[in-house]
């Protein structure tokens, strides 16, 4: 059985940052905003593990980064979700460009 080169995975990482980081500057939505953060992590977790991989196969450092990553990524999407729901039974919207009471 062949393994994938690690330049196949690194493509793969690279695009699904650059995706994330796209979604993430030109979203107003805080939805679509969220989901290109854990796209931008999710990279970051390929990442990891390919270099764990590819590096040092009988160490186990990489996995323990991203085991540590998803749960903070895990962390983060259940306080935005609590934020987003609240700002959306007080302003009716969850578009950036309409909540500008919490700016200051």
């Amino acid at each position: 059985m062949e393994q994938v080169p690690l330049s196949h995975v690194l493509i793969l990482s690279s695009a699904l940052f650059f995706l994330g980081v796209y979604g993430f500057f030109s979203r107003r939505n805080m939805i679509t905003m969220l989901m290109s953060i854990e796209l931008i992590l999710n990279s970051v977790n390929i990442n990891f593990i390919a270099f764990n991989k590819y590096l040092f196969p009988h160490q186990l450092e990489g996995v323990f980064f991203t085991m540590f990553i998803i749960t903070v990524a895990a962390a983060e999407v259940s306080i935005s979700i609590a934020i987003i729901i609240n700002l959306y039974r007080r302003f009716k919207t969850i578009d950036i460009e309409d909540t500008t009471t919490m700016k200051y």
